[in-house]
Parts: C-alpha cells; sequence; structure tokens
C-alpha cells in the first residue's frame, strides 16, 4: 500500500501544471506587476487580475509559501489540541485556496470545506487546483464580499491567512468578529512584519475579548510582553522555490524562508507550549542560546550547555517557532 502523497508536493505539482504552456517571460511579467498592483483597494474590489495567466502565475509564485507558513501555524496549534480534528473548515478570504490544504497537510481525513473570496478567477483557479486533492474534491468555493457585511456559517475551524492587510479597519474588525461567532478555533497569519503583527495583536485582542484562549504561538492569554515599536513577533518557514520564484527573485538558492506572524485562539481545552522559541536560536561551542517567550508573561533568553545532557542535544535541534522544552516520549 502506498503512503499518501506529501499535500506540498501534490500542491507543487499541481501549480507547475497550470504553468505548462505559459511563457515564462509573460508568467514572470505578470508576479512581478501583481507584486506591485496586488492590493484589493476596498474590500468589494476585485484584486486586479487581467485573466486566468495571471492568476496561474500569481498562485505558482505565492500559493507555496502561504501554505508553509499557514501549516506551521497549524501544526503549533494542533500540538496543543492532541487528538483534536476539525470536523469542518472555512478560509475566509482564501482565494485559490492554500490554507484549505495546510488544513489537509496538518489532519486526516475530510471534512465541508468552504472557501470564500470576492475574486471569481481566484476561486475558479481553487477550485481546479483542488481537483488534485481528494481532501478537498467537495468543497465549495463561494464568492463573497470579506467586510461589515460578513456572516458566517459556524464551523469547527476557520482560517484567516494574508487578509486584514487587504482590508480597511472596520472590515478587519468585522471579520475577526464574524470569525468569532461562528468557530471553535480561529487561525490567523499575516506577514512577518512589524505592521503584519500589529495586524495579530489587533485580531488576538479581539479574539479574546470574545472569550477565546490562545494556544499558539503564545504560552499565555495575556498581553504580549513586547514592547509596541520596539519589536515584533513573527515566524519563519522553509519553501521550496521553483523556477519561477528563481526568476522572479533572482538567485539560484531551491529554498526561501517565508516570514509570517500569527494567532491561534480557541474555545476548546487547548494546553499552550510551556514557552516557545521566538527567535532563531544561536549555536555557540558547548552551548546554545534560546529566546523564549514564557508562560509568565516574560521573554527571556536561555543558555542550554553541554551539562543539560539530553536538553542541550533537544537545543541543537531546536528551530525557531518551536515549543520547549521538547515534549518528550511518556512525558
Amino acid at each position: 500500500m502506498h503512503a499518501p502523497a506529501d499535500p506540498a508536493d501534490t500542491l507543487r505539482a499541481a501549480l507547475g501544471a497550470l504553468l505548462d504552456g505559459l511563457p515564462p517571460r509573460q508568467a514572470a511579467g505578470a508576479v512581478e506587476r501583481l507584486i506591485a498592483n496586488y492590493r484589493g483597494a476596498t474590500p468589494t474590489d476585485a484584486p486586479i487580475l487581467r485573466d486566468r495567466a495571471d492568476v496561474a502565475a500569481y498562485a505558482a509564485y505565492r500559493m507555496p509559501a502561504t501554505f508553509e507558513a499557514v501549516r506551521s501555524a497549524l501544526e503549533a496549534f494542533a500540538d496543543t489540541v492532541p487528538g483534536w480534528t476539525p470536523g469542518s473548515h472555512v478560509d475566509v478570504g482564501g482565494g485559490t485556496g492554500a490554507a484549505t490544504w495546510a488544513v489537509t497537510a496538518t489532519w486526516d481525513g475530510t471534512r465541508p470545506v468552504t472557501v470564500l473570496d470576492w475574486a471569481e478567477p481566484a476561486l475558479a483557479l481553487g477550485r481546479e487546483i483542488a481537483e488534485a486533492n481528494p481532501a478537498l474534491r467537495d468543497a465549495r468555493w463561494q464568492r463573497a464580499r470579506i467586510g461589515t457585511a460578513l456572516t458566517l456559517d459556524s464551523a469547527d475551524l476557520v482560517t484567516v491567512s494574508y487578509v486584514l492587510n487587504e482590508l480597511a479597519e472596520a472590515d478587519r474588525t468585522a471579520l475577526v468578529d464574524a470569525a468569532a461567532a461562528a468557530a471553535q478555533t480561529v487561525v490567523i497569519v499575516e506577514a512577518g512584519t512589524p505592521a503584519g503583527y500589529a495586524r495579530v495583536i489587533e485580531a488576538r485582542d479581539r479574539l479574546l475579548q470574545a472569550g477565546f484562549r490562545v494556544a499558539a504561538p503564545c504560552p499565555h492569554s495575556a498581553a504580549c510582553p513586547i514592547v509596541p515599536g520596539t519589536d515584533w513577533c513573527h515566524f519563519s518557514a522553509r519553501v521550496s522555490r521553483s523556477s519561477l520564484h528563481r526568476q522572479v527573485k533572482g538567485g539560484s538558492l531551491a529554498y526561501e524562508d517565508e516570514k509570517f506572524s500569527y494567532v491561534a485562539a480557541t474555545r476548546l481545552p487547548a494546553e499552550p507550549a510551556p514557552s516557545r522559541v521566538v527567535r532563531r536560536p544561536q549555536i555557540r561551542k558547548g552551548q546554545v542560546l534560546l529566546d523564549l517567550c514564557e508562560a509568565d508573561e516574560q521573554l527571556r533568553r536561555t543558555t542550554v550547555t553541554k551539562r543539560h545532557g539530553d536538553l542541550y542535544k533537544a537545543a541543537r535541534d531546536a528551530d525557531w517557532g518551536d515549543a520547549w522544552p521538547p515534549v518528550t516520549d511518556g512525558a
């Protein structure tokens, strides 16, 4: 019996097929233009996607990075609710559906899935790509304004990825409130920039006001200990680069790192990490420096040395965004 394909590999193949027959220069040109212009100036304006070639090129360029960022956030959340699986999923502003793929990569099985977006060309392409993923073949792709008039059907999980940056403040507030009213769990992902982090914190505050608890990345549901304006909380996901990525960005590396900020909040009885690694670990001779956000609402640097034995080995393997200390079998 063959092991099921990794959704990341399936997605990469499906996106590659989209570009078959599209001249590389045209694909790269579409991506460069869309990176500059893709704003969605108001919640009711379709993004600047001229035709299917535009959507295909942009999807091939952005979907893998969105997929890896959302999958990282979902896996961190899943670790806090072992044994739980979402019975239904709504992806708000989902475009071509990268977050739906990330959900199928995190939890086995099938579930009712609905993708809401204003851009019909993106929804149509998302539906086409989803035919390659058995868990998404019955997904609903529905046109909807993402703003103050939004109402959502109840769902176990609502995802909102790389959407808040396209909305005015009133629409961001309405979207988060609608998600909180509809879902057991809400996962919000934004770009890992100071502005993206600020939008995540704003959403986090509203979810807490609605009675949710933070499951990840924070080890607590109190205020973020970062002093506003001095730093921002973000993480990194490794993304395999396609030839289109290399053509648009230049360089020859086989991968790039997608920086993202996120919050996963829930009404479920989750068990957040004791602490979270919030910077890339610094490995020195005989020691590892870990910057941690801790359950007592503090940011601290801890030094793990060879004298710590197995914990030192774990620290050398620790990655940015990991829970700390690692959970051991039988713990």
